[in-house]
């Protein structure tokens, strides 16, 4: 009997020693739970976290793309000096990307005719061309956000020419006809062509190769002349050439003959001009040639200079020759 009271007794103390501990553990870890933060839910393994400020660095990105990408007020003018007022009209502006695509080539992106142009374009790097008559000009601008303005100095002079034969002889307009090349000797470029006289056109300031045709022959002149920046320059060039017509005779002062097929030849042998008719007429420089005047199967022929001076009518004489 004691045995089993000792028993009892043991087996009683030993169940209120393991509940102690158990319990205290317990309201251990309540408390701990109760002060720690919430913890964060795990990731995937192998990605990295992203910070928190990275939406806000997105957006802000993204709407400083769309404020770049707005087409901004563009106001564009140009002067024939520094000096001068702005040219009110006659200009023509085109406005190309400074890069160039696999052609090699700038893309155009605007353009205008008006005296002061006024676009749109969205900031960037680009290149603006204008043009006065000849006269041009390009260079490059920078646009941005905000109201942009340019303005350009063509440094552009004008000028007028005519022709007429030594001493003064007058030439009919419809008779004349200029050409204008850049000066560089090495690499002339045309730059007006079949210009009338009197004429005014507009180039840049610089040196210029002009050739003046009276006539469709061989009476050429040719000058270099210098367009100064802001003023008109008046030329008149001076041909050695006469006006010559022709015609069959059977006596002199004769009614021409009809039906005549024409030659001249220089005195070289080389023909310069060929007509059928009864008055034929041409310009031929200064020189010596030699006239054929065909009339079924005979043929007649003459000597003749040319010198500077009035319209000339040269007779081929069927008696002489």
């Amino acid at each position: 009997m004691r045995l089993r009271q000792r028993l009892a007794l043991l087996l009683a103390l030993a169940f209120v020693g393991f509940a102690v501990p158990l319990q205290t553990t317990s309201v251990l870890a309540q408390a701990s739970t109760a002060e720690m933060p919430p913890m964060p839910r795990p990731r995937p393994i192998g990605v990295p976290a992203e910070p928190a400020a990275q939406p806000a660095a997105s957006e802000a990105a993204a709407a400083i793309t769309q404020v770049t990408s707005v087409p901004q007020p563009v106001s564009l003018t140009a002067r024939i000096t520094a000096e001068g007022a702005p040219i009110p009209d006659g200009l023509v502006w085109r406005i190309f990307e400074s890069s160039t695509d696999t052609n090699g080539e700038m893309a155009l992106v605007a353009k205008s005719d008006e005296g002061t142009a006024q676009v749109e374009l969205p900031p960037g790097e680009y290149v603006v061309h204008v043009a006065y008559g000849r006269a041009q000009i390009s260079e490059p601008i920078s646009v941005v956000p905000g109201n942009n303005t340019a303005d350009f100095v063509l440094e552009a002079g004008a000028l007028r020419l005519n022709s007429a034969v030594t001493g003064d002889i007058p030439i009919p307009p419809n008779m004349l006809k200029f050409d204008i090349f850049t000066g560089d000797d090495a690499s002339r470029v045309m730059l007006a062509e079949g210009l009338l006289p009197n004429d005014i056109i507009t180039l840049n300031a610089g040196t210029y190769h002009i050739i003046s045709h009276f006539g469709t022959i061989n009476a050429v002149v040719r000058a270099d002349l210098r367009v100064e920046p802001g003023q008109l320059t008046d030329a008149t060039l001076y041909h050695h050439a006469g006006q010559i017509s022709f015609k069959l005779v059977s006596e002199e002062r004769g009614e021409a003959i009809a039906d005549v097929e024409w030659t001249v030849k220089t005195a070289d042998g080389a023909t310069i001009f060929t007509d059928l008719g009864a008055f034929p007429s041409t310009v031929l420089a200064e020189g010596d040639y030699l006239v054929f005047a065909k009339q079924g199967d005979q043929v007649f022929n003459r000597e003749f200079q040319v010198s500077p001076g009035s319209a000339r009518e040269i007779e081929v004489l069927t008696s002489i020759y």
